[in-house]
């Protein structure tokens, strides 16, 4: 579970709500419109069938779970690892690092591994190692892409149903209606609202973090790729150490070596 995802969605929701309630005396469905879900909801997943095509689509699913589950290594047991990997390699030889491979739980580091062991040359890692990372790159630039496009459209959609609510209530002017006025002007606003919350409290923030998340995690898979390359080199384990820290800021290399 990623705790800052869930601390940010509950404390947003917890001032949505307590906002809502001193604002409404707790008659909350006068914050709901039919006619407003529809037009924003509704014209924002529209335009999301329009942009993508489906087998994107499909993996919406997949990218919330990565809002809100965050299952990538930390860059210190990366570095653990490897370093452990390096000291085995050299006490014991390359070959002595296949007894590791059902240990290891992250599917890419087992693929660099696996070459490794088998005697794949270096440059033939490097290349196909590389093609892994940008087919992820390109996997997570969908995600994002997805909430980019709600966060572009949502509030577009509500201004469209604005600009609907106003003209209903200009067309009631004759008659007089208070009422149908009323409904028409609360319409308006309340699509306003839904684009806003679409956009700001939503999909925004989702994609946000779905593109930082994917920065670390192409930092993660350089960091291995860096590491198993040098052991296969026959690096001294502290270079090997050095040669993925290279990835790490500043600030943070000193706590991970140490850890290390």
């Amino acid at each position: 579970m990623d705790i800052a995802s869930l601390i940010g969605t509950l404390f947003g929701l917890a001032i949505l709500l307590f906002v809502g309630f001193e604002t409404s005396h707790g008659h909350f469905s006068m914050f709901y419109s039919q006619e407003g879900v529809l037009m924003v909801f509704g014209g924002s997943i529209s335009v999301v069938f329009m942009a993508m095509p489906m087998e994107k689509l499909k993996c919406v699913p997949g990218f919330l779970r990565r809002f809100m589950f965050h299952k990538a290594t930390p860059p210190a047991e990366v570095i653990a690892l490897l370093r452990n990997l390096s000291e085995k390699s050299r006490r014991d030889g390359l070959l002595a690092l296949e007894a590791e491979i059902a240990k290891i739980k992250d599917g890419f580091l087992v693929q660099a591994l696996k070459m490794a062991v088998d005697g794949t040359s270096p440059e033939t890692i490097e290349t196909t190692l590389r093609m892994e990372v940008l087919a992820m790159q390109e996997r997570h630039r969908a995600g994002k892409k997805f909430f980019d496009l709600i966060k572009l459209y949502g509030p577009g959609w509500g201004l469209v149903g604005t600009l609907v609510g106003q003209i209903g209530m200009f067309g009631n002017l004759g008659g007089g209606d208070v009422g149908a006025m009323g409904k028409m002007l609360a319409i308006a606003v309340v699509c306003t609202m839904y684009g806003t919350i679409l956009a700001n409290a939503i999909a925004g923030p989702i994609g946000d973090k779905l593109s930082l998340r994917s920065g670390e995690e192409i930092i993660n898979r350089e960091m291995m790729l860096q590491g198993i390359l040098s052991i296969q080199y026959g690096d001294n384990p502290r270079m090997t150490v050095d040669k993925m820290l290279a990835f790490i800021p500043a600030p943070q290399r000193a706590k991970l070596k140490a850890a290390a």
